[in-house]
């Protein structure tokens, strides 16, 4: 119709496209091509950011097509950036996918900045587009390195675990990259990117992989012969480091907890309710306020194949707000006591994985 009307340019002029005298009279296959392009364009993702309409915060808003993962990916951007998440809201019925946040840095203001500015918007379509390597490092314009071994580990939490680790490490004559690791409910989860010292690249010999696989197994054991550790030894992947964590905490139960850690007062409360007229399951959390934590709960419903529909975050000075309308990725809502009960349980060690408890 547009075409027929003779009005192309008048559109692509309003969509922000400009082009010479010569280009207007293309044919109509050409524009039907550029059009259905423009129209992809302008819908696959779009992301405004605001420091106008809020106050305390700077507003950014994610429209997208909805496809499994999106928001948990989206949010993983922003903590990336050690952005403080105050508010969100989420909403992803039918085909799209939209969310609001108000977010600050670490002191409470706006980003003002335009270089982050830039870069927020820039790795949050890149985040929406799903594509396989990330953008390009904020400091630099180079990629980010991986030529390194990663060394994963979960075992039996004790005194001294992290300091035996590293004493092994070094005698093997590996760096230690980057590392990070998680204690909860007497469980002890590592992921650890460590360079061969001499080339400073990743570990490469048969022989020194298997003696650190070996001395690190004995160390994990310790004297416990309850559960055996588990570790493996790979090449980098493309997984987000504190989501593994999350996925290798879970997978090693540490969400059963202990008759001796069974103290309530502080722990964060779940509740799961029905939404009967529109087959969803309600979830809500309250707890402390911290740094990271909507992530960590998006993160494990994710992992735990549930898609949310629809969400709200609110932050005040100490509490937390968090409620979420999500189905299992079948489509069906929760429908049993039992995993009931195992979403809560999960829930509340993702959050508590991360709170620290101090000296």
């Amino acid at each position: 119709k547009v075409y027929q009307k003779n009005e192309s340019p008048k559109v692509l002029s309003v969509l922000g496209f400009h082009f010479p005298e010569t280009m207007k009279n293309f044919s109509c296959l050409a524009f039907s091509v550029f059009f259905s392009f423009v129209l992809n364009y302008i819908c696959v993702c779009r992301v405004v950011i605001d420091n106008s309409s809020c106050e305390h915060a700077t507003v950014i808003e994610v429209y997208s097509i909805k496809r499994d993962g999106v928001l948990l990916e989206v949010v993983q951007v922003l903590v990336d950036l050690n952005l403080m998440i105050t508010k969100a809201y989420i909403s992803s019925d039918g085909e799209w996918f939209m969310v609001v946040f108000h977010v600050t840095d670490h002191d409470g203001n706006k980003i003002r900045e335009k270089g982050i500015l830039n870069y927020i918007e820039k790795s949050l379509k890149w985040a929406t587009y799903q594509n396989e390597l990330p953008p390009m490092s904020l400091e630099s314009n180079t990629s980010i390195f991986l030529d390194y071994t990663t060394i994963e580990l979960t075992g039996t939490d004790r005194p001294g675990l992290l300091s035996e680790v590293c004493a092994v490490l070094t005698d093997l004559r590996c760096n230690v990259v980057n590392a990070e690791i998680w204690t909860h409910n007497a469980r002890a989860a590592a992921v650890i990117h460590v360079a061969d010292e001499s080339t400073g690249c990743a570990v490469e010999d048969p022989k020194q992989l298997s003696m650190i696989k070996e001395l690190l197994w004995n160390v994990l054991k310790g004297n416990n012969n309850l559960r055996a550790p588990k570790m493996t030894i790979s090449t980098p992947g493309t997984t987000h480091m504190q989501r593994r964590l999350h996925q290798m905490m879970f997978a090693d139960r540490d969400f059963e907890r202990l008759e001796c850690f069974e103290d309530t007062s502080s722990r964060p409360q779940v509740t799961i309710l029905d939404c009967a007229d529109r087959d969803y399951t309600v979830v809500v959390l309250r707890s402390r306020d911290r740094p990271k934590l909507f992530f960590d709960a998006v993160c494990t419903l994710t992992d735990m194949q549930y898609v949310v529909f629809h969400g709200t975050l609110i932050t005040g000075r100490m509490e937390a707000y968090q409620e979420y309308y999500i189905r299992h990725i079948d489509g069906l809502p929760i429908s049993s006591e039992a995993e009931r009960q195992r979403v809560a349980e999960c829930l509340e060690a993702a959050i508590e994985r991360r709170t620290t408890e101090g000296l």
